[in-house]
């Protein structure tokens, strides 16, 4: 689930979610059947290969995005990080996360200027604690952000200012 319903723009088919989970693909077929039947998945063909990604206009899409979000523990990240920080525009997870997979490392980008990176250090140990996760920032300016997010292959919106926030 984390592959698909944690970042909706992945995608996959069998075979490369078999290598990568490490499982058959009998297995993955079964499940990936399940889920495309309860509508949760739509498929679509890339030549010979059938892929898979998430349905997000499916009714629980939102919600089973929502769990996923607190069982990695991203959702404090975000309250007791990002939002704290001041004059922050967006936040970005990458890594294996983004991608969709687990990870004991969670990795954020946060855009923004005169970021503490004091203040951040502290949040970041805090928040360590509370999700049993390691936690890796990257601190960019507005302007570095969409040459820095060209070389990000699973960039995931976390979090960003409303306009009267951005604004400060």
């Amino acid at each position: 689930m984390l592959k698909f319903f944690l970042n909706s723009s992945t995608s996959s088919y069998l075979r490369g979610l078999a290598d990568e989970f490490n499982e058959s693909s009998n297995a993955i077929r079964v499940e990936l059947n399940r889920f495309e039947q309860a509508g949760l998945l739509t498929s679509s063909f890339d030549g010979n290969k059938k892929m898979f990604t998430a349905n997000t206009a499916h009714p629980l899409f939102r919600d089973i995005h929502n769990i996923l979000m607190k069982h990695v523990g991203i959702d404090r990240v975000i309250n007791d990080l990002i939002s704290k920080l001041g004059h922050l525009s967006r936040a970005w997870l990458t890594g294996e996360m983004a991608a969709g997979r687990d990870s004991h490392i969670i990795d954020i980008i946060l855009i923004g200027k005169n970021i503490d990176r004091n203040y951040l250090g502290r949040l970041t140990a805090s928040a360590e604690k509370v999700t049993d996760r390691k936690i890796r920032t990257l601190c960019i300016t507005p302007e570095e952000e969409p040459e820095y997010l060209k070389s990000e292959k699973n960039a995931l919106l976390l979090w960003e200012a409303d306009e009267e926030r951005s604004g400060e």
